[in-house]
């Protein structure tokens, strides 16, 4: 009788090339994706030694990270990312690689357009130069970051050595309350293992709440594993997700989609399958999530109190950073800046989520609202949709498709001192601009927060 298995170890054991003992495992990669800033070291390593790429029809690349997301009729001001995006057009054509450019429907930012494009499907080996691209996982995918050293490997062999990981069940009982959405799901998760709890494993998400999120917050929850120290994060594929994929570019056609279906049925993790480690989360007893500290490990409820120090130096430091008194709620702290986008919101129902707020609204006079769609396709669905009018009657900026503040790219950044509510996944000291103090929360969070000028609870305004 075959031992039952994890979604993991099924989609690992299917790419093991070779496995030799006392050595890392030779792992065969379905999905690359690149883009400028990660990239030109590696290509630069094939050129020196003259090797192809191995399957350009497995890569595909797109700029996100250094493009301004203003006027995009104008030349790039940074010399450095104006040279990262002109390289990279340099080597895709060299090279033979699809390349999602600024002003082509397909661009946006990485771990957008792989599942918009239908490129990212369920049992696959995804990588990219990124550590965020445990996004993937949202669809049952084996996805996660590597440096530029291997991005060059596997362009050069389409494979990659990596150790196997552990496996951890994340499990999420009960329903989240209305006002509690995929980004309060994984800062509670974060706040309670820290932001090494992870460290060696692969965290499959299981439970009610789990299966109640559409895929875009799946996305959500799954991209900012990276920040609780995981390899990766999963959820198995079920009808939501073949829903999402249908029809998209990428995908199998006909008789080819009903085979996929009917494989990608076959990876959930089987009954009696055993995890390294489990953890359990219960849904129904969150409220809204806030950071308060330089790390995302450090989030609270948005009605709970900031710890105190109490001899703690790294609470200490944080909160001498963030300028924080420790014992109180962050509700009503003000703010000068709010960031609604990155990779971890900026989908469509991301921006959806904002406008419920904003809609016959007017963000405080003193705050800066900015609103950066993930790709040109949920750009162009949202003007479809009304909602750019809504930020802009309300006073928020509506921008082109990138990374922006989430990086402090292209002017996108805090000046020092600054708070901002931020839809990203980092608050690191400096992350959105030097002396910058960033508080990570929700979609709904920030809106309502723009509104109030003041950290904010979003359930207010639902």
């Amino acid at each position: 009788m075959t031992k039952p298995r994890t979604l993991f170890e099924k989609i690992w054991d299917q790419h093991v090339v070779v496995h030799e003992a006392g050595s890392p495992a030779v792992l065969y990669i379905d999905l690359h994706l690149v883009h400028e800033v990660t990239s030109p070291q590696a290509f630069q390593g094939l050129r020196d030694r003259r090797i192809k790429v191995r399957r350009p029809d497995h890569t595909m690349a797109t700029v996100d990270h250094s493009i301004p997301t203003t006027d995009r009729t104008l030349p790039i001001l940074d010399p450095i990312a104006a040279k990262q995006v002109q390289q990279l057009r340099i080597n895709c054509k060299e090279f033979g690689i699809p390349l999602a450019d600024m002003g082509m429907l397909d661009q946006g930012i990485v771990h957008v357009i792989g599942p918009e494009l239908g490129l990212t499907q369920p049992g696959f080996t995804v990588v990219c130069g990124d550590s965020h691209t445990s996004t993937h996982g949202a669809f049952g995918a084996l996805s996660f970051g590597i440096g530029t050293t291997e991005v060059e490997h596997v362009l050069a062999t389409q494979c990659l050595l990596q150790d196997r990981p552990k496996t951890c069940e994340v499990r999420f009982d009960g329903i989240a309350p209305r006002g509690v959405v995929a980004k309060d799901l994984i800062l509670a998760l974060i706040a309670k293992i820290g932001i090494g709890g992870g460290t060696g494993y692969v965290l499959e998400y299981t439970g009610e709440a789990i299966r109640a999120l559409t895929m875009e917050g799946r996305m959500t929850l799954c991209n900012m594993s990276i920040e609780g120290g995981a390899r990766a994060g999963m959820i198995a594929p079920d009808d939501a997700t073949f829903e999402f994929l249908a029809g998209r570019p990428k995908v199998p056609r006909g008789a080819a989609w009903d085979a996929a279906v009917e494989r990608w049925r076959s990876l959930p993790s089987d009954d009696g399958a055993e995890f390294d480690r489990t953890e359990t989360v219960n849904a129904a007893d969150l409220e809204p999530m806030i950071t308060w500290g330089t790390n995302p490990g450090m989030g609270v409820g948005v009605t709970q109190p900031v710890p105190q120090a109490n001899g703690n130096a790294g609470i200490r430091k944080a909160l001498e950073y963030m300028a924080l008194e420790g014992g109180k709620p962050l509700l009503g702290q003000p703010v000068d800046v709010v960031f609604v986008g990155s990779c971890t919101n900026s989908r469509i129902s991301d921006l959806r989520e904002a406008a419920d707020v904003l809609k016959g609204r007017t963000v405080n006079p003193r705050v800066r609202m900015m609103i950066v769609p993930g790709s040109e396709k949920i750009k162009a669905q949202a003007e479809a949709e009304g909602l750019p009018a809504i930020f802009k009657a309300a006073g928020a900026e509506w921008r082109e498709a990138g990374c922006s503040m989430c990086i402090a790219m292209n002017g996108d950044q805090l000046t020092p001192g600054q708070y901002c509510v931020s839809t990203s996944n980092r608050n690191f000291e400096g992350r959105q601009g030097k002396g910058g103090r960033t508080f990570l929360a929700s979609p709904m969070t920030a809106a309502a927060s723009a509104v109030e000028g003041a950290v904010a609870d979003a359930r207010r305004y639902l």
